[in-house]
C-alpha cells in the first residue's frame, strides 16, 4: 500500500500569557486552509493532535489542556488603522472540533511579537529601541486590541524581569489594551440586569452576573455553589460530578445570555460562555506554593475553560472580571467590596493578576472604553510543523 508523505508548514510555537499555541502566517498555510472550512479545521486538529481519546495529544503539538490546545492565524489587516488580523482557534482535545466563537486574551500578548517578526507590521511603525504599538483586529469577535511590544536594537525584546503568576520564568512585559470590548450597540448585560436568578433544572437557582465583555462569562458566588473561592485545580478537575454540574450551569447560562437556543447546542460551543465563581478576599496557598495574603487582593476568582478549572486565568475572562468589577452591583463588584473601582487585583489558582477598566454609564446603559492588563510572551520554537498530506 502506498501512503501519502507528510507535508511541512511554516509555524511558530509561542507562549502568550499563561497559554501557548501554534502560530501561522495565513499565506503559509496550504491554499485549501487559507479560507475557513473543513480543510482548515482538519489541518489544525492534526497539528495539535486531536481528537485524542487518550486525552494526551501525544501525536501533536497540543499539551492536553485547554491552555495549550490552541492555534492562531495571522494576516496583514485590511481594516483601517490596524496592522494585523488575529484569528484564534480553540482546539478540542477529545473531539474533532475547532471552536472559533471567541478570543484568547493570553495569546494576544504574543500576536504583536509574531506579527512584527513575520513582517506583517510596517517597519516604519517599529522603532529601533522603545515600544512598538501594534494595532490588532481580533477577527473572532471583531474588536480592536492594542499590544505594546518592547523593541531592542530593532528586534522584539522577549527576555526581562516581569513575573506573571502561572508562568514559571520571567520575561519582558507586554501591555495589552482591549479597546471597547463591548460595542455601544451591543448589550453588555444580555438580560438587561447586572444580577439575575439563573435557574438550572436539577441543580438549583443561583444569583448570576452574566456579562459579555472580553468573552461571554457567567459569574456565580462561590458560596452559593458550595465552594470557598480559594480552590485549586485538583479540587474541581478530579471531581467528575462537579465538572458535569458546571457544564450544565454553563449550558443554561448560554441560553439565558441568548448565545444558543437549545441546550443541545452547548456541546458545539465549548469555548463560550465561560463560568467563573467569585468570593471575598481570603488567604490561600497557590498551586506553586506561594502564600497569597487576603490583604493583597480585592477578591478571589476561579474560572473554567473547556470544561476544566483553569490553572490561572484566561485573558479574556480577566477582561470580563475587570469590567464587571467596575460596575456597581455585579457579583464581581460586590465580592471586591462594592462601590466604584477602576483597578482590581484578584486571586486565581496560580497567584494574582491586576486588571484595570474604564467604564461609563450613559442613559442607564453601561459601556467600557478600555480594559488593560500586562502579560508576557516568548517564542518557544520556530520552523515547520509536519502533518500527513492526506489529513485534509
Amino acid at each position: 500500500m502506498t501512503y501519502v508523505p507528510q507535508i511541512k508548514i511554516p509555524a511558530t510555537y509561542m507562549r502568550g500569557g499563561t497559554s501557548k499555541g501554534v502560530f501561522f502566517n495565513l499565506t503559509d498555510l496550504p491554499k485549501e486552509a487559507q479560507v475557513a472550512g473543513e480543510a482548515r479545521d482538519n489541518i489544525l486538529l492534526r497539528v495539535i493532535g486531536s481528537p485524542d481519546p487518550y486525552g494526551k495529544q501525544t501525536d501533536g503539538m497540543g499539551g492536553a489542556t485547554s491552555s495549550t490546545s490552541k492555534t492562531v492565524i495571522l494576516a496583514k489587516s485590511d481594516q483601517a488603522d490596524h496592522d494585523v488580523d488575529y484569528l484564534f482557534g480553540q482546539v478540542a482535545i477529545d473531539k474533532p472540533f475547532v471552536d472559533w466563537s471567541g478570543n484568547c486574551g493570553n495569546l494576544t500578548a504574543a500576536v504583536g511579537s509574531f506579527a512584527i517578526t513575520c513582517g506583517l507590521v510596517d517597519k516604519k511603525r517599529v522603532p529601533d529601541n522603545g515600544i512598538a504599538v501594534v494595532r490588532i483586529w481580533q477577527k473572532n469577535i471583531n474588536k480592536t486590541i492594542i499590544a505594546h511590544i518592547p523593541i531592542t536594537n530593532g528586534q522584539v525584546q522577549e527576555t526581562g524581569n516581569f513575573e506573571l503568576d502561572g508562568v514559571t520564568f520571567p520575561a519582558a512585559e507586554v501591555k495589552v489594551d482591549f479597546v471597547s470590548p463591548v460595542d455601544p450597540s451591543e448589550a453588555m448585560f444580555p438580560t438587561g440586569n447586572v444580577v439575575d436568578d439563573l435557574s438550572v433544572p436539577g441543580i438549583g437557582t443561583f444569583k448570576a452576573s452574566m456579562i459579555n465583555a472580553g468573552i461571554p462569562t457567567v459569574f456565580l458566588n462561590a458560596k452559593d455553589i458550595g465552594y470557598t473561592g480559594t480552590e485549586l485545580q485538583e479540587a474541581i478537575n478530579s471531581n467528575a460530578d462537579a465538572l458535569e454540574r458546571f457544564e450544565t450551569i454553563r449550558a443554561y447560562g448560554a441560553i439565558k445570555m441568548g448565545l444558543i437556543n437549545d441546550i443541545s447546542e452547548a456541546a458545539a460551543r465549548q469555548h463560550t460562555p465561560k463560568v467563573a465563581f467569585v468570593s471575598e478576599p481570603e488567604s490561600y496557598v497557590s498551586s506553586s506554593g506561594k502564600n497569597i495574603d487576603a490583604q493583597s487582593i480585592d477578591l478571589n476568582v476561579r474560572a473554567l475553560s473547556m470544561g476544566k478549572l483553569h490553572h490561572a486565568m484566561m485573558g479574556t475572562a480577566a477582561v470580563a472580571i475587570g469590567t464587571a468589577s467596575a460596575i456597581p452591583g455585579t457579583l464581581v463588584n460586590l465580592a471586591a467590596g462594592g462601590g466604584e473601582k477602576n483597578i482590581v487585583t484578584f486571586g486565581h489558582p496560580s497567584g494574582t493578576l491586576k486588571v484595570g477598566a474604564e467604564v461609563s454609564n450613559i442613559n442607564g446603559q453601561w459601556s467600557v472604553n478600555k480594559v488593560t492588563m500586562s502579560r508576557s510572551a516568548r517564542v518557544l520554537m520556530e520552523g515547520t510543523v509536519s502533518i500527513p498530506g492526506d489529513c485534509f
